[in-house]
């Protein structure tokens, strides 16, 4: 047994994401050790939540994984932890088809119950319909309580209270109205100085947080049998078992700083499981760690281009290493690195990368796109999704896998928690 839960929302933009990261955060400093997750692919979320949690996050996503996987990494990260804490995306029933990959479909699958969160900033009693309709709409559910987001003074509060118990749900608490409480853009890099600000932040929200909701009560609705059982047909949780391990361990170099660090945990981990990682910072560093295989995680390095473009010893290092048949793979703004070069605006400078694939990038401003997407590679079959800025090049489709001697690369953020990452190169 142990406290677990759900933070959803009435929709999008409620403020999720900073109420979890501010309870995480208070819940720390009560001596708990917090287990961080994040539904969907969202990269720059999960970080937020990992600073505030001082954990790394979890991603759980039934599109890009299968629903036993997903119950095996719950349970597998989650063991350890005095509390588990899934912090939802977009509104409690919205998924990739109707509710199909919803919050609520998540919370069903890990068998925890939800803390929803309401954004009252211009809202009255009409909340009590609100969260009567998403109380009902599936009985199966359980919503543990309802904490208030942007209540404007107490007498506001103390209405909103009379809705949620006509509603028939419990009021856990509020945060008050400030427009201090919000996250950093996330078209950002995660710099030491932006970290610090953003820490700064959440343990002033943290402590509101303490004063506005009830925490102990909060945890004693949630707690729960952990670990949540297997959902039928049952696959394995233990299918790492049956992948083949090479005969030594191989050596794995990992760009990884503020422009590169879009990663999954599960990647990493299965990383770890054929090989010997070690870390470099295409950004502040100038040499390429010896390698068997280098990973080009997924990020903003349009923000970074000047400095990455007078990283010419790096970049000759990447395209020998290339040249001579080392094992590439490439994600997103890590095969951004790969190219001919990097332009951030239109008209703008292009910043010379390393020339191993025949691109030349452009920076779309204000223009994110995210999608899921399936990728395709001779046999094998990888899902994952788009997270960008740039143009992608005249021809290259977004689902590409591009292959040139033994390098991998592709223009979205590949999921190989079920997959042997070495048959790729077979």
């Amino acid at each position: 047994m142990k406290p677990q839960f759900m933070i959803g929302a009435v929709s999008a933009g409620s403020g999720k994401t900073l109420f979890a990261m501010g309870l995480m955060r208070a819940l720390l400093k009560r001596g708990l050790k917090v287990q961080p997750y994040k539904c969907g692919t969202d990269f720059m979320d999960a970080q937020f939540l990992s600073l505030a949690a001082d954990h790394e996050t979890v991603h759980l996503d039934t599109w890009i994984a299968s629903y036993t996987h997903v119950q095996h990494l719950y349970n597998k990260y989650g063991e350890k932890a005095d509390v588990c804490v899934v912090d939802g995306s977009g509104g409690l029933y919205d998924g990739f088809r109707k509710m199909q990959g919803s919050n609520i479909d998540m919370a069903k699958l890990l068998d925890i119950p939800v803390v929803l969160l309401v954004n009252a900033r211009v809202a009255g009693y009409s909340v009590a319909p609100i969260i009567y309709g998403f109380k009902k709409f599936c009985p199966s559910m359980k919503i543990a309580g309802v904490v208030f987001n942007q209540v404007g003074s107490q007498a506001h509060y103390a209405l909103l209270k009379e809705a949620c118990l006509d509603a028939g749900v419990d009021t856990l608490g509020f945060l008050s109205f400030s427009e201090e409480w919000k996250l950093p853009n996330k078209h950002t890099g995660l710099t030491l100085t932006v970290k610090k600000e953003l820490d700064d932040k959440v343990e002033k929200l943290s402590e509101q947080i303490t004063e506005q909701v009830d925490i102990q009560r909060l945890l004693s609705k949630c707690n729960g049998g952990f670990p949540c059982r297997y959902m039928l047909p049952y696959s394995s949780d233990t299918e790492f078992d049956s992948f083949v391990a090479p005969m030594r361990k191989i050596k794995i170099a990992i760009a990884r700083d503020a422009a590169f660090n879009f990663t999954y945990r599960e990647n990493i981990a299965s990383l770890k499981r054929i090989g010997e990682i070690t870390y470099f910072s295409p950004v502040y560093g100038s040499d390429l760690p010896e390698a068997d295989l280098v990973y080009l995680p997924g990020g903003f390095p349009e923000l970074f281009a000047r400095q990455l473009h007078r990283r010419r010893k790096l970049m000759d290092d990447l395209k020998t290493f290339a040249e001579k048949g080392g094992k590439i793979l490439a994600e997103g703004g890590g095969t951004v690195l790969l190219g001919k070069s990097l332009t951030t605006r239109q008209g703008g400078t292009a910043y010379a990368m390393s020339d191993i694939l025949p691109y030349d990038f452009e920076l779309i401003n204000n223009r994110l796109q995210t999608k899921y997407r399936k990728y395709s590679m001779a046999d094998v079959e990888l899902k994952g999704h788009e997270y960008r800025y740039f143009q992608l090049p005249n021809g290259v489709a977004t689902d590409s896998i591009v292959r040139y001697k033994n390098v991998i690369a592709c223009f979205g953020h590949l999921y190989w928690g079920e997959t042997e990452l070495l048959k790729w190169w077979n």
